[in-house]
């Protein structure tokens, strides 16, 4: 775990597993310029994949305890977070309870607050690429490959668009993450009928469902396969359906299902999008959380040109 400080100096936390690798490392310094922040400086904090819940708790209470540490964005942890140091949380928006992540750790004088961001990040970064009305005029569908904290987030902000697709179905490789998901659409009202749940053990298994898909559905890699860890979660010889958007949640590691949907790119008329945006509004809402400020578009467009200088 990276937690290396100095004497009497603030700093935001990054909790991810190769952290140092992000693009944000270089990228955070000039966005603390632009929105004046009381720091520059920003630390990883990177735990394995198969972190154990003492170490998620004496993570969250180093967060806590440190007057210095002004708070953290938490990724592909969230639900992990959640589920081992909920309980060392003063606040929980209904986001992070709903959807059992929390991907947002802030301070308010003595209370420690966690949200759950995506839901609102992943739908900025969807309405930047797709038109408003585009379900309601081609019927098209959705395939959310991954049930974990960005999949459930993802079909959630689909369930409250004024433009709902006809169809979401999300796959996971067991049943515990589809229960889970079921359980969080519950509770949160969506409509019957909306969402499917399909269990996919294999890529072929998924990949069925990806050329069965409608012309012009949405197909998302929400899986962090291609991130953190090799892979994707579709063969090579995936047919993506005719003028589908396909979308790569990530912008960073070997991204092996970006390259998939690049190869047919011009053959099957997508539209190939990374998560380089996503990743923008993710981060800009989690530095706005933390340090109690308030996002136009206009300094979010700001926040962007800055960071495609980093690249």
């Amino acid at each position: 775990m990276t937690t290396e400080t100095t004497p009497d100096a603030d700093y935001m936390g990054f909790v991810g597993v190769t952290t140092g690798s992000s693009s944000i490392m270089k990228v955070f310094p000039l966005w603390a310029d632009i929105l004046g922040l009381p720091t520059r400086r920003l630390i990883g904090h990177d735990l394995p994949m198969d972190a154990g819940p003492e170490q998620y708790r004496a993570l969250v209470e180093q967060i806590r305890d440190d007057p210095h540490h002004r708070g953290a964005l938490v990724t592909t942890h969230k639900m992990n977070v959640y589920a081992a140091a909920s309980d060392l949380f003063d606040e929980l928006d209904p986001f992070a309870v709903s959807c059992s992540e929390i991907s947002s750790i802030a301070k308010r004088g003595t209370r420690l607050s966690g949200r759950a961001k995506d839901p609102i990040t992943v739908d900025l970064a969807l309405n930047d690429f797709l038109p408003a009305d585009y379900f309601a005029t081609t019927g098209a569908e959705v395939i959310i490959l991954g049930a974990g904290g960005s999949g459930t987030a993802l079909s959630w902000a689909l369930a409250e668009r004024a433009d709902a697709p006809a169809e979401v179905t999300v796959t996971a490789r067991n049943d515990d993450k589809l229960a889970h998901l079921r359980e969080v659409h519950r509770q949160h009202g969506t409509r019957e009928g909306l969402i499917s749940y399909v269990r996919t053990p294999s890529v072929e298994d998924a990949a069925a469902l990806v050329a069965a898909a409608p012309r012009g559905s949405l197909i998302v890699n929400a899986t962090g396969l291609g991130k953190d860890r090799p892979g994707s979660p579709l063969p090579d010889d995936v047919v993506f359906p005719q003028d589908a958007y396909v979308w790569e949640f990530n912008y960073r590691g070997s991204l092996e299902f970006l390259h998939q949907a690049r190869a047919q790119e011009a053959e099957r008329r997508l539209h190939v999008v990374d998560g380089w945006r996503y990743f923008i509004h993710g981060w800009s809402q989690v530095v706005a959380d933390v340090f109690e400020l308030e996002l136009t578009p206009g300094i979010v467009e700001q926040l962007a040109e800055a960071a495609e200088e980093a690249r």
